[in-house]
């Protein structure tokens, strides 16, 4: 529960509908952000902050304790707001799906120092809990190349690969493997997630220096559907990734 909120809001008075209408959301909404893992739109949380008479990370505290790069902050707040996240990547596990093991290896393969990479790390790990692990945790699509599973050293993979198995068993997970054999594909050109807000889709885009969102989803959706159609069904990637021919 977030009962620095509650609290401000009990000091003037505010009750949930009056809140709900100085920034104009439905008063479900607002009800909603006083649960655990339920972060508002940062305009919505600079809206009732003004409305309370407070300051921001007064109301959110931990939105401003983590150690995501600056241009990660938007897209991590996106994902606490989605319903509903469709992640495809090409070259390592998603993010939400790595074990610390594996999320270490991946992040001091870049120019982090030793104590970034572990800062860096735990982050991730309570990111994965915001998302994953909250009251009514978002629908969680990923389709996940052949060539991501088979990089690694296997005292790394093989924990990884029980990993997305064990998390592929949740109602709200389904993974898809694209397999080798699927040939070429109209995600080559690179991971991207989409997710779906109340306020509409959010796409997220990684290269080498920085990710963006985009609003324009659209070309996105097509090549999802895409690589969904070439991608084994989720029962088939269960026993593929149990089966984990690939590592030695």
């Amino acid at each position: 529960m977030n009962k620095v909120l509650r609290a401000a809001m009990a000091d003037t008075g505010q009750t949930v509908e009056s809140l709900a209408e100085q920034v104009g959301v439905d008063p479900k909404t607002v009800a909603r952000w006083i649960t655990p893992g339920r972060v508002p739109h940062p305009r919505h949380r600079a809206a009732a902050a003004s409305a309370l008479g407070c300051e921001v990370e007064d109301v959110w505290p931990d939105v401003f304790k983590r150690r995501e790069p600056a241009w990660l902050r938007p897209w991590v707040e996106t994902e606490l707001q989605a319903t509903s996240l469709r992640a495809f990547q090409v070259a390592v596990i998603p993010g939400l799906l790595q074990t610390p093991e594996y999320a270490s290896v991946v992040l001091s393969s870049g120019l982090l120092g030793p104590e970034e990479v572990g800062d860096y790390v735990e982050t991730r790990m309570r990111r994965q809990s915001a998302v994953l692990d909250r009251r009514k945790p978002p629908l969680f699509v990923a389709v996940i190349d052949e060539f991501a599973l088979r990089r690694g050293e296997p005292d790394v993979m093989h924990p990884q690969i029980d990993h997305l198995v064990k998390m592929a068993q949740r109602p709200n997970i389904l993974l898809h493997v694209l397999p080798l054999d699927a040939g070429i594909h109209g995600g080559q050109a690179g991971p991207f997630v989409i997710a779906t807000t109340e306020d509409g889709d959010v796409a997220y885009l990684d290269d080498q220096a920085a990710g963006r969102l985009t609003e324009d989803t659209a070309a996105l959706w097509a090549i999802w559907d895409t690589l969904r159609s070439v991608a084994l069904p989720r029962r088939q990637t269960i026993d593929f990734l149990e089966a984990r021919s690939w590592l030695t």
